[in-house]
């Protein structure tokens, strides 16, 4: 049997950012997806410095907006608006026309594309790993990157373990002119009655992605909370065009990223930021790292490189997490002053990671300050029964 020296399992941002960098310098590499593009995915399209830097010079962003302001409120109340005055502070994407494109960038780099397959298996030896698709067909690769999505036998394999599960439910709303003019080019996010949860309004031009995530575990509440948002927002009437839900996992600090020939990236290896969630930067460039480690023939190089790039962030957005899961009015707040902004646009643009951010002094001192305070009562149940 022919035997690929890559097969990515995964055709979505972190599984064809590997084959493309892979396919690129001369390995001979395939991309088996389930489904077949373009095709829906559930997902916030938010696109922030980090993901267009890494996907600049592949593919031409297909931005359905950009936007330059950014509504906060506090489970409804106490909104404000900021303005970036000095342009775009993201862009907007809907995933299906998004990862076309990067399939489209991949098969140009060299690599191949296989749809509607479905890999049920990995087995590995030394020398080769083997691949059992549902229809019973076997591939054989030297190296296989698993980009299968959280729940995806790669992560299975490799043995991949999460500290952290939340849910997130998302409506697609196709609305008026009118509704596209009010949302044009601005951003809601509203800090949930749930720990640690919050929802957002994002423009896509005749559509606009509402949605909610909390932890796992609240999903009658998640689901009360979307309900209420979208009520508040003045559109319930509206029949969605995909109603959706999935759950996101990060990882625990030692859980593993390869196991012998075998890699995984993005949403498999638990890769995301915890406070926000964003995980389309980390697939990007998990995808990359790992496209990198296999023609470098140092698979060993993507766990240090991962070690080094992408974990001191999300240690940091799990603090971030921390905080606001118990004093969101706290972060409101804060959110609300020139230092708040400044720190919230430089992430927005890819400028500052999150680790970076928190060794800044007004940041340090807002959670030195949020430490001292008493932990606060929160009342879930009655502001969902409101």
């Amino acid at each position: 049997m022919s035997v690929w020296e890559l097969v990515v399992i995964g055709g979505g941002p972190a599984g064809l950012s590997a084959a493309a960098v892979a396919a690129r310098r001369g390995v001979r590499t395939l991309v088996v997806e389930r489904a077949a593009h373009p095709r829906y995915k559930t997902c916030g399209g938010g696109l922030i410095g980090t993901s267009l830097a890494a996907v600049a010079g592949r593919i031409e962003v297909p931005a359905h907006d950009t936007v330059d302001r950014v509504t906060f409120t506090l489970d409804g109340r106490s909104g404000f608006t900021r303005r970036h005055g000095a342009g775009p502070l993201v862009s907007m994407v809907r995933r299906e026309e998004f990862d076309d494109r990067l399939r489209a960038a991949a098969v140009a780099a060299g690599a191949e594309v296989r749809e509607r397959a479905t890999v049920r298996s990995v087995e590995q030896d030394p020398d080769v790993v083997r691949l059992r698709l549902a229809d019973g067909e076997l591939l054989l690769a030297r190296t296989v990157i698993g980009a299968d999505g959280s729940s995806g036998v790669s992560g299975r394999h490799v043995g991949v373990r999460h500290r952290q599960v939340d849910l997130g439910l998302e409506l697609e709303l196709p609305v008026p002119p009118a509704e596209q003019a009010r949302w044009r080019s601005r951003v809601l996010l509203d800090w949930g009655p749930l720990p640690g949860s919050y929802a957002w309004v994002f423009p896509k031009g005749d559509r606009l992605t509402v949605g909610v995530i909390a932890g796992r575990g609240e999903g009658e509440r998640t689901r009360e909370y979307l309900r209420r948002f979208v009520d508040r927002l003045g559109l319930a009437h509206v029949s969605p065009i995909h109603d959706s839900g999935h759950l996101t996992r990060c990882r625990t600090d030692d859980s593993p990223l390869r196991r012998g020939r075998v890699l995984v990236v993005g949403d498999a290896a638990g890769l995301l930021e915890p406070w926000t969630r964003e995980g389309i930067s980390y697939a990007l460039r998990s995808g990359e790292l790992a496209g990198a480690a296999v023609a470098g023939a140092d698979l060993a190089g993507y766990e240090r490189s991962v070690t080094e790039r992408l974990v001191p962030a999300m240690r940091a957005g799990q603090r971030l997490l921390d905080v606001f899961s118990q004093r969101p009015a706290l972060c409101h707040r804060l959110l609300a002053t020139p230092p708040g902004w400044r720190a919230f646009t430089r992430f927005c643009l890819g400028r500052a990671e999150f680790d970076e951010l928190l060794g800044r002094v007004p940041v340090r001192a807002a959670l030195a300050l949020a430490d001292r305070l008493p932990a606060p009562r929160r009342r879930v149940a009655a502001r969902l029964s409101d």
